[in-house]
């Protein structure tokens, strides 16, 4: 059995243009379909965030209408409950890629307040890259990318294809307007090669280990091709 990683985020708030700290943390959608695709598989999932704190996560995610209703919200709600590696997760400054297979780094808001600046996540996410091994990164965890800085200054994803949670996505949610920045004009800024899919639909971008969904709905088939990587 191998260990896959999830390097989750701290950040219960993402601060907008207007210093408003609006509520966030991870997409449950986007952990726990990921985690039940890789443990069928047989693999051991290990959580880690900066600092080790607990991964909170983005109550909005838990909601009816985005869970397929009332039965739905409530089996994401006990399957997200019964994780325990989420409430256990260690520091990502302690972390050593050696003792993993994988990596996988699922979004929500959260990334964008923590991740986009942490340069422990920056160093790891450019050694992932260089190993080889399957490294996901789905929505707005791409955010995490922007700290991924060479000692020249470049990105380590400049010119790899990818994509990540769209203008268009951020605009239909309400919250662009009050954005500081947006993901996907960050994604071309550091020279990433940004494939836009069709507003929530899944759109899963595979560039050699990186594989990237650009929202909750491209999380599963994100878990699958990294799956298939693993094989």
């Amino acid at each position: 059995m191998s260990k896959i990683l999830f390097v989750m985020t701290g950040a219960d708030h993402w601060t907008l243009a207007d210093g408003t700290k609006r509520p966030t943390g991870f997409w449950a959608e986007e952990a726990v379909v990921p985690y039940q695709a890789f443990t069928a598989a047989g693999h051991e999932i290990v959580a880690a965030t900066p600092g080790g704190v607990v991964p909170p996560v983005d109550q909005g995610s838990l909601a009816p209408e985005f869970n397929g209703g009332e039965e739905g919200a409530k089996k994401m709600a006990d399957d997200l409950a019964s994780i325990s590696e989420f409430q256990h997760p260690v520091r990502l400054e302690d972390v050593d890629l050696a003792e993993y297979a994988a990596v996988y780094y699922p979004g929500g808001h959260g990334p964008m307040e923590d991740l986009a600046v942490d340069a422990t996540s920056g160093k790891l996410l450019i050694d992932a890259l260089s190993s080889g091994k399957p490294l996901g990164v789905v929505c707005h965890a791409p955010a995490a990318l922007l700290a991924a800085t060479l000692a020249d200054g470049a990105n380590a994803f400049a010119g790899y294809r990818l994509t990540g949670f769209s203008n268009v996505e951020e605009t239909q949610t309400g919250l662009a307007a009050g954005a500081k920045w947006l993901l996907q004009d960050r994604l071309v800024e550091i020279g990433a090669d940004y494939q836009e899919g069709e507003p929530w639909a899944p759109n899963v971008v595979v560039d050699r280990n990186l594989v990237t969904g650009q929202n909750p709905a491209s999380a599963g088939p994100a878990a699958a091709e990294m799956l298939k990587k693993l094989a």
